[in-house]
This record gives C-alpha cells, sequence and structure tokens, in this order.
C-alpha cells in the first residue's frame, strides 16, 4: 500500500515561508496500491489539488472518502483538477447523518457561497451516505467508527489490503467522552479498534500539551494523545497529522522530538509531511520518501 500526503494542514491552510517542509494544504491522503495510481483518497481538504501531479494529468478514478463535512476536509473539491474532468469517475462517501448526501456536502458548496454545487463537476459523480461497518471501497477495505469530533458527525478509518493496514483519525476530540486514564481523553471503544495493530496510524495532533488547557473543548487533540493511543493500540508507527495552522515547520520539530520521547522506541513517530509518500507493510516496513 502507498500512501501519498498532500494535505497534512488542520482548519485553514498555512502559506508562507515557516510552513515549508511540512505543507500548508489542508488535509488529504491519497491510497495506492503499490505500482497503481491513487483510488482512495481519505478526504478533500485543498492538498486535493496535488492529486492532479500523481496522477500525471490524468482523471481521478475511484473513491473520495471524507471523515466529515468541515471545510478543511471538503475545500478541495471544487479545485480537484483530476475530479472535476469530463473523463473522471468519482464515487464521494460522507457520514451518514441524514438527508441527501450531495445536498448535505451542497450546503457549503453552492450559491452564494460558491458558484457551483458539487453535482456540477465535470465527469460522474455519484454521492453517498456512509454508515459505519466495513466496506469494500477503491480496491481496499475499509473499516469506519464514528469518533468525536464537534460540529457534525465524524468518522474515523481503517483502511488495509493484503500489504498491510492504516488508520486514520484526523479530527478527533476523546476528552468530550472524559478525561481517560491520563486527562488526555479517553482510549474509546471505536478508536481502540480502528488503531489496534496497524502498520500506521495517521492522528490527529493539533495542540501541545501546554495548550491544551485552553483549548480542550475546541474538538481536538495532542500529540501526547496520539502517541499513547498509538502504544497501547501496538501501531507499528505514528504519523503526527492535521498540524495547526500557527505551527511552523520549527515548532512542528519541536512537537515531533516531544513526542518521539513519549514513544520511547516502542513506537516509530514521524510528522506527515506535505509532498512524502509512504509505502506501509510489507517485509520492509514502513519507507517515507520524498
Amino acid at each position: 500500500m502507498q500512501l501519498h500526503f498532500c494535505g497534512t494542514r488542520g482548519s485553514t491552510p498555512a502559506p508562507g515561508p515557516d510552513f515549508v517542509r511540512y505543507g500548508g494544504h489542508t488535509s488529504c491522503v491519497a491510497v495506492a496500491h503499490d505500482g497503481r495510481a491513487p483510488s482512495l483518497l481519505l478526504d478533500a481538504g485543498t492538498g486535493a489539488r496535488q492529486v492532479w501531479r500523481l496522477l500525471d494529468g490524468r482523471a481521478f478514478d475511484g473513491v473520495v472518502l471524507l471523515s466529515h463535512l468541515h471545510w478543511d476536509h471538503t475545500h478541495g473539491l471544487p479545485f480537484f483538477r483530476a475530479g472535476d474532468h469530463p473523463a473522471a469517475r468519482v464515487d464521494l462517501y460522507l457520514p451518514a447523518q441524514g438527508g441527501d448526501a450531495e445536498a448535505l456536502l451542497a450546503r457549503g458548496m453552492s450559491p452564494p457561497s460558491f458558484p457551483i454545487r458539487p453535482s456540477q463537476l465535470r465527469g460522474r459523480w455519484r454521492f453517498h451516505n456512509l454508515d459505519e461497518g466495513t466496506h469494500a471501497l477503491g480496491g481496499f477495505e475499509v473499516v469506519a467508527r464514528e469518533i468525536p469530533h464537534k460540529g457534525g458527525r465524524t468518522f474515523g478509518y481503517r483502511v488495509s489490503d493484503s500489504s498491510g493496514s492504516i488508520a486514520y483519525l484526523s479530527d478527533h476530540h476523546p476528552m468530550s467522552l472524559g478525561p481517560g486514564p491520563d486527562g488526555l481523553g479517553d482510549r474509546h471503544a471505536a478508536a481502540r479498534t480502528l488503531a489496534h495493530g496497524v502498520d500506521l496510524l495517521i492522528h490527529e495532533a493539533q495542540y501541545t500539551i501546554e495548550e491544551y488547557p485552553q483549548r480542550a473543548d475546541f474538538g481536538h487533540t495532542t500529540a501526547d494523545y496520539a502517541v499513547a493511543l498509538a502504544r497501547e493500540c501496538g501501531a507499528a508507527a505514528l504519523a503526527l497529522f492535521h498540524h495547526d495552522p500557527a505551527r511552523t515547520d520549527d515548532e512542528v520539530d519541536a512537537v515531533l522530538a516531544r513526542a518521539r520521547s513519549l514513544a520511547g522506541g516502542d513506537t516509530e513517530v514521524t510528522a506527515a509531511a506535505e509532498g512524502t509518500t509512504v509505502l506501509v507493510g510489507g517485509r520492509g516496513g514502513n519507507r517515507t520518501r520524498s
């Protein structure tokens, strides 16, 4: 399995010279079987613009899987050239929460807020509600579980094929279920099910432990929680994700250094960086390349 980090920021894009190494685009991870074109996108923030490069200008044929409907996970859709293409074939899935899927998505993408609505994207687009459970999507087995996050139903995903497995919890507010054993947030059943024994856990790390007392009710969590979850669930590796838009590259380095010290060698820890590819599973384990 190959993962292409196309966007790793949370909340808003972060342009400028202080945000080069980890990137400024918002959440989007392209997933491919080894040696093939990506057939599954996890979220469609502004990082979805980068998929055109991965496909060498070809149209996208596959699944867009949204974790939830916040802007930083959907605003890349109308600028997703590989999907807004006459030859594109796209099935978009979002967490079921009442109502038609396209109509729900159009609440943030239609006049007067935007010139077109989702159904007006070029190519063949189909819009689906997704319930919890195990699904075959984009050539992968996908387990969907609801996880706590403010402002609409949110799913975490476990994606696997014959070569490996990943868990994707891009926006996660475990504190809403209680402080857990250490005040970082509850290690609840859905999170543990998704992360158990995966080759790579991609988990949000928007806030530092010092910031969290003032921001604990904002709907996100810390790198400290991500490390604790990864260790307790036996994840082989952890990629910190959904970096705060004000967090400079040097400050992400500091978050990463603390996370690695907390992991203590039990779990390999990296910080997700836009433009990198991770080879998941197989005999060589996880390998990252630019």
